[in-house]
């Protein structure tokens, strides 16, 4: 596949999604008055977890949109900036969301399946994970840096090293990672296919 030219995108949906990220972050912190983590009242309300989802089922798409700190919105937001252009280049504003979104429900599903009962998720990270796992298989040769090593490498590289690195960190929802690449993977075949069948 191929990239269409950049300054032809309109990455109006990439920023009213960081937007929304961005305001939903100030929002929580201002009315609990820290931007250093999420309040554990907003966490029980939005966040998923496997002990609460029957009773809160919207947390499945809520989660998505909470953040812990002022590290984990400016990484994730930072991380969807670019994948998300590149997506967006690729295939179009449509399956961007789609891609984006069932990403992080099938991340929240994994994790309230293989975490403890009584953990709990937030952040957009699966979801960005699934835009990873796109360009995992549409582009795998794209040089990208991965900060701090100023190094170029494949970009299935710096997204399975990112991965790796992360699932070892504690306190963080890995089994939600995995689950969003692999549905990215998954539909960066189905996109991969689409496209072969087209030009046929």
């Amino acid at each position: 596949m191929r990239f269409r030219d950049p300054r032809t995108i309109n990455l109006t949906p990439l920023w009213v999604l960081i937007g929304v990220n961005v305001l939903v972050f100030i929002a929580t912190s201002i009315s609990f008055g820290s931007i250093l983590g999420v309040s554990q009242h907003i966490a029980a309300q939005a966040g998923v977890s496997s002990s609460t989802i029957a009773s809160q089922p919207w947390t499945i798409i809520t989660a998505l949109f909470i953040h812990d700190g002022i590290y984990h919105i400016l990484f994730n937001m930072l991380t969807l900036y670019f994948f998300g252009m590149y997506v967006l280049a690729l295939v179009g504003e449509t399956r961007f969301f789609l891609v984006y979104f069932i990403g992080g429900i099938v991340g929240n599903a994994l994790f309230m399946l293989l975490a403890p009962s009584n953990s709990l998720a937030v952040g957009a990270s699966g979801a960005i994970f699934a835009l990873g796992g796109v360009l995992v298989v549409l582009v795998p040769r794209l040089k990208v840096m991965i900060f701090p090593l100023p190094i170029p490498m494949d970009l299935w590289i710096s997204i399975l090293i990112s991965f790796l690195l992360l699932t070892f960190v504690a306190d963080v929802a890995w089994q939600a990672h995995l689950g969003g690449l692999l549905t990215g993977i998954a539909a960066g075949y189905i996109f991969k296919r689409q496209a072969i069948h087209r030009r046929y």
